[in-house]
């Protein structure tokens, strides 16, 4: 039973959801823009959001972290630059998911995800 258990698991293991999930946020962070799966999308946003908090303090420290979630340093050094001080004056809700409508194979539920 999954009584009090809060991670949606997106029918993958743990490690194969935390590549999907740091991928689709690199994705996110460098095109601000994404289509995925509403409930990808729905995940994907407080890994987003967190990311963004993090990259706000913009110190050494902060930096060290987004490298360490990341494979790249693209979507550090964007978010350090051009993302985190757009957002310096806001708490929280950086991303608006938009429902596009369902996928013409299998009926899943689209979301485009985006930064606002």
């Amino acid at each position: 039973m999954r009584h009090r258990q809060t991670t949606k698991t997106l029918g993958r293991n743990a490690t194969a959801r935390n590549a999907m999930l740091r991928d689709l946020a690199t994705s996110l962070v460098v095109y601000e823009s994404i289509k995925t799966t509403q409930a990808k999308a729905k995940a994907v946003r407080r890994v987003v959001a967190r990311l963004i908090t993090k990259a706000k303090k913009g110190d050494l420290a902060a930096r060290r972290q987004l490298l360490a979630f990341f494979t790249t340093e693209q979507p550090v050094n964007k978010l350090l630059d051009v993302i985190a001080p757009k957002y310096k004056d806001r708490d929280g809700g950086y991303t608006r998911i938009t429902k596009l409508g369902h996928r013409q194979g299998d009926g899943a539920d689209i979301a485009q995800i985006e930064l606002v």
